[in-house]
């Protein structure tokens, strides 16, 4: 086991049983590596189970901006711990501050550390708000994430373009309607 906690030659030995279970040879030529390139992925996919992301919020600066912040079109990408199957999409960000702000790049990075664990989407949405409120104090903050799942779009029903919208409102943003509309509202950005 690595030091990072991932244990990739038991992950590369049970890529290999996979590959001989659906009657592969992974011995042939363009599989030999495989199990240790499935292995370096996990180390890296999964990175965010060997952090806490709210670390990212413990560095703030005193600004008297009470206004929303919002990071639209934050990329991320994780796997569905259903199938282990990639969703991905962007994450857009937004709260109001009292008193104390983060940078941006800790927004993404927040959005990031909890991408990269198995997971839903409904509760990347939530853990990332609950860690703004958790970390920044604001008077509210909201989350959106939009998501394309391969568990949906190469499998089962197989519905290419369907993308999952989810949303977690807190503080202000749930119980002030015109705090949520104006948050909505820049997410458009002007698009219909």
């Amino acid at each position: 086991m690595s030091d990072a906690g991932i244990d990739k030659p038991r992950i590369a030995a049970a890529v290999r049983e996979i590959l001989i279970a659906i009657g592969e040879d992974p011995d042939r030529e363009g599989l030999q590596r495989t199990p240790a390139r499935v292995a370096d992925a996990y180390e890296e996919l999964f990175a965010g189970l060997r952090e806490d992301p709210r670390r990212h919020l413990s560095a703030t600066f005193d600004e008297d901006h009470r206004e929303m912040v919002v990071l639209r079109d934050i990329p991320f990408a994780s796997l569905c711990e259903h199938h282990l199957l990639p969703f991905t999409g962007v994450a857009h960000v937004g709260y109001i501050p009292r008193g104390r702000i983060v940078g941006l790049s800790k927004l993404a990075r927040l959005v990031e550390g909890y991408a990269r664990r198995p997971q839903v989407q409904e509760r990347l949405t939530s853990e990332v708000a609950d860690a703004l409120m958790a970390a920044l104090h604001p008077d509210g903050c909201g989350v959106v994430v939009e998501a394309v799942h391969t568990c949906m779009t190469i499998r089962g029903i197989e519905k290419a373009g369907a993308t999952m919208v989810t949303s977690a409102m807190r503080g202000g943003f749930r119980t002030r309607p015109e705090t949520r509309a104006e948050f909505m509202a820049i997410l458009r950005g002007g698009r219909p």
